[in-house]
């Protein structure tokens, strides 16, 4: 005779799948990051640094965006403006997102306060965050009597 485990929240693991998965089909920019307000990132590091890749397109002056780190939370937001708007009321489609966002991410490395870059080029921000050098160990000696 063959034992089957018994999962009793087997149904409702799968019930929550197929209702995530719903509301991701029905309203995938309101609930998914990316949509709107949420700008679009990819973080990676290097020996020396940490790179922060955000898709922002439309932003027509450095003004407009904000990047803020403090301790190893990289902040970036800012308000992407509409310009030549259309005056007619008959849209067939919307989906240009227009307003303000922001994005707050934890940075995968101590970071250092001096030194970061920020590039924006073709609709896609680059950030470049120096590494905080790490403190060095000291021995300490002790007194023993």
């Amino acid at each position: 005779m063959n034992l089957i485990p018994y999962r009793p929240f087997q149904q409702l693991d799968q019930f929550r799948r197929d209702m995530d998965q719903f509301w991701q089909n029905s309203f995938p920019s309101l609930f998914q990051e990316g949509g709107f307000g949420f700008p679009q990132m990819d973080i990676h590091e290097t020996d020396t640094e940490v790179v922060a890749t955000c898709n922002l397109p439309g932003i027509e002056k450095k003004e407009d965006i904000h990047i803020d780190v403090t301790g190893n939370v990289l902040s970036v937001s800012g308000q992407i403006q509409r310009t030549n708007e259309a005056k007619e009321d008959r849209f067939h489609r919307k989906e240009r997102y227009y307003g303000s966002f922001h994005r707050s991410v934890t940075l995968p490395a101590n970071v250092a306060d001096e030194g970061i870059r920020a590039f924006y080029r073709n609709g896609v921000l680059e950030i470049r965050i120096p590494k905080a050098q790490e403190p060095q160990r000291k021995k300490i000696d002790i007194d023993f009597h």
